[in-house]
């Protein structure tokens, strides 16, 4: 495990002193709603960088992931009056049971046959709970799930963003706790060696095929939490929110942050989840706006805003083999 220097804790106790009394100072319950989808991106973009910054498996059907969290705690929650603090764990099992079938078979292949894969199961995800009105409702999706609610002290979240906001970073939290160990593990150094060169990392005694079904095991468990809880805020849940723009989205932040880079991918989600509501009095050019902003970033910042040193290397080596 890498030791934490002292900058560096300070810069974490910074940071959570900011968010804690970020809604104490600001009283806006639409700024703090903004946060808390900020958050919930945030949860997402590292549950990808597990797959795609970690193992190197791009996966262009994130979103379907977040919608098996969301309809798993919809479903428990309306037919077995399952409370939130259970439910997150089942739409985390779930997330993570998905991403494991999807990848047993796709796995197979790769590169960009495998992207296709993955962009086919999130559409054909979105498609099934469109037409499975029996189950899923339809286009008008599933309605009435509970809110979470604390027995001490007795509390229900109700639709008020400010207990949402200390739920989603609290997790945050412990998910980047738990990834900065997990990176650090012989596991993470599989995904590491798996995603540089497959061949020699099987030489090594690395099982590619469960190095693989890990990443999208534990991938799938972190956007069954977020689904859990977007589910939860929202009280109902429609296939229209889990759309493949979404998963774009979802990858834009982790490849603007650094592929691999638990800080810059946060970033990467906080920047790219606040700047369409930044440029809202801009609503023509808004869309505009961000495909330049994110065309800057690629030219001058390729490897992204927080890049692995490794990356940067890689990138300044292609630049000088590239003819003139």
């Amino acid at each position: 495990m890498k030791p934490i220097s002292i900058s560096s804790r300070a810069w974490v106790w910074f940071v959570l002193g900011l968010l804690f009394i970020f809604p104490l100072v600001n009283g806006n319950n639409y700024h703090r709603d903004v946060m808390v989808t900020a958050g919930i991106f945030m949860i997402l973009a590292l549950g990808l960088n597990v797959i795609v910054g970690y193992a190197g498996i791009l996966n262009l059907g994130y979103a379907a992931f977040y919608a098996v969290g969301a309809y798993t705690y919809a479903l428990v929650n309306i037919h077995f009056h399952m409370p939130f603090w259970a439910g997150i764990w089942v739409s985390g099992a779930a997330g993570a049971l998905f991403g494991m079938l999807l990848a047993w078979p796709a796995l197979r292949l790769g590169g960009d046959y495998l992207a296709i894969v993955t962009l086919g199961a999130g559409e054909i995800v979105r498609i099934a709970l469109n037409n499975v009105d029996e189950v899923t409702g339809g286009p008008n999706g599933l309605l009435g799930i509970q809110h979470p609610t604390l027995w001490f002290p007795k509390m229900n979240f109700g639709v008020k963003p400010l207990p949402y906001y200390y739920l989603v970073f609290a997790i945050v939290g412990i998910l980047v706790f738990m990834l900065r160990r997990l990176e650090s593990s012989r596991l993470g150094r599989s995904w590491v060696a798996l995603r540089e060169d497959e061949l020699a990392a099987s030489c090594m005694g690395i099982n590619p095929m469960w190095a693989k079904l890990s990443s999208f095991g534990i991938g799938g468990f972190i956007a069954g939490i977020a689904g859990c809880i977007f589910a939860s805020k929202q009280g109902t849940v429609s296939p229209d929110s889990f759309d493949f723009i979404l998963s774009v989205m979802v990858l834009a932040m982790v490849v603007l942050g650094g592929l691999g880079n638990i800080e810059g991918v946060l970033i990467g989600a906080f920047m790219l989840s606040i700047l369409p509501e930044l440029l809202r009095g801009f609503e023509i050019y808004r869309m505009l706006l961000f495909g330049v902003a994110m065309i800057l970033i690629m030219l001058f910042r390729p490897q992204g805003l927080l890049g692995e040193s490794r990356h940067v290397e890689e990138f300044r080596r292609k630049k000088e083999k590239a003819p003139a």
